[in-house]
């Protein structure tokens, strides 16, 4: 399963989301072998970037050790609106 976690923040906390995510996307990869990326919309929107956090191919148990690393990382303090996170799964091939 593959988590996406989008959200905005504002220009000036750009650097520390940052270092804050790719902190805690270390230790997740470390601890349970999880890919993981952050990535960003080029352009801003009223001061504010939308964000993007990838982890591919988690196990199920895995929304629970995220949630603890953001809460570990102070990231909500970041975030300028609601943190929204889409599971979804590998679609079946056309036959």
């Amino acid at each position: 399963m593959d988590l996406y976690v989008y959200y905005q923040v504002r220009e000036q906390d750009a650097p520390t989301l940052q270092a804050r995510v790719s902190e805690m996307q270390a230790e997740l990869t470390r601890m349970y072998g999880v890919a993981c990326s952050l990535k960003r919309r080029p352009q801003a929107a009223d001061g504010r970037h939308t964000w993007m956090e990838v982890y591919l191919a988690a196990s199920e148990d895995f929304g629970d050790a995220l949630e603890d690393g953001v809460r570990r990382a102070d990231i909500a303090a970041l975030i300028d609106n609601e943190r929204h996170i889409e599971y979804f799964v590998d679609g079946s091939p056309c036959a």
